[in-house]
């Protein structure tokens, strides 16, 4: 039977040939998935800088055969922005910090207490991770707002988005939690703190790198958020936030769609979450991984 030939690494380590073969393999699917899912990205930006003419030809070329700045110029002054962004920005904090109040005390009661009915609403998170209702709940969802009289308001958008993900971080913030030793709760309750109190002053600066993660998770789901806001300020076009707004300038062109015009738009929108998530993807990397690698 012929011997496997076998090359000694960079690394100095024995490696197979066909070890070597599935590698190569391996590295030429990623990058075909890599600019399958960078090719729309880079599209949308160089498109932002291309006539709309040029644009509506179509093709496969990216890059611009003029370029020019005049789009962003026209997507800042034809769509009230600031006023978007605010709105933007109003949401997805309000998602955030309302997904972090509930979801970590959430996860620190369903991983650290057994109680009557626990099993059953830990069961009821964990389904809820893989039913998506969509469209279908938007129609009563606006009714209940509309009965509330919180459909004039950002609050009900912030309300439900927020609801969106709950099982999710719940579900990460129990597998984080997993990582930190019970024997803090139970020195903190011989010292005399209460079940709260060994949560918010013992339990929650251990949580850091995993609300993070949830922090970042939730407000970029609050940035993006389209369906909702749309229904829900059809007629306060004042409240609208950067998602609606920016696909409303599709329709500032003279008889065409303004493709240059949305795309620059997109540009625009994109801008900040893209900065969080250099800035913070330290943290997010951190949190995911924290609770698999302790625990």
């Amino acid at each position: 039977m012929a011997k496997e030939k076998t090359v000694r690494g960079s690394s100095g380590a024995v490696v197979s040939t066909s070890g070597r073969v599935a590698r190569g393999l391996l590295f030429v699917f990623m990058l075909i998935v890599g600019l399958l899912t960078l090719y729309p990205v880079l599209y949308v930006l160089f498109g932002s800088f291309k006539e709309n003419a040029e644009l509506l030809v179509g093709g496969i070329n990216l890059f611009p055969k003029v370029w020019s700045v005049d789009n962003f110029v026209e997507a800042w002054q034809q769509a009230d922005f600031s006023t978007y962004t605010m709105n933007s920005v109003v949401i997805a904090v309000g998602v955030m910090l309302l997904s972090l109040f509930v979801t970590s005390m959430a996860g620190y009661v369903l991983d650290r207490r057994k109680f009557p009915g626990r099993a059953l609403i830990y069961g009821t998170f964990m389904a809820f991770m893989f039913i998506n209702v969509g469209s279908v709940s938007l129609r009563p969802l606006f009714e209940l707002a509309i009965s509330l009289h919180m459909n004039t308001s950002l609050f009900s958008v912030i309300f439900i988005s927020a609801a969106g993900g709950q099982a999710t971080y719940i579900f990460l913030i129990m597998s984080y939690m997993k990582s930190v030793p019970k024997e803090l709760d139970e020195a903190a309750t011989i010292d005399g703190c209460t079940f709260f109190q060994t949560f918010y002053k013992i339990i929650l600066p251990l949580l850091r790198p995993i609300l993070a993660t949830v922090a970042l998770l939730s407000f970029r789901g609050g940035w993006n958020e389209y369906i909702m806001p749309l229904v829900f300020t059809m007629t306060e076009p004042s409240k609208r936030p950067l998602t609606v707004g920016v696909n409303m300038l599709k329709n500032s062109g003279d008889g065409a769609a303004a493709w240059n015009i949305m795309f620059a738009g997109a540009v625009i929108a994109i801008v900040p979450i893209l900065l969080i998530y250099i800035v913070a993807s330290r943290y997010f990397i951190d949190g995911l991984t924290g609770g698999a690698v302790k625990g």
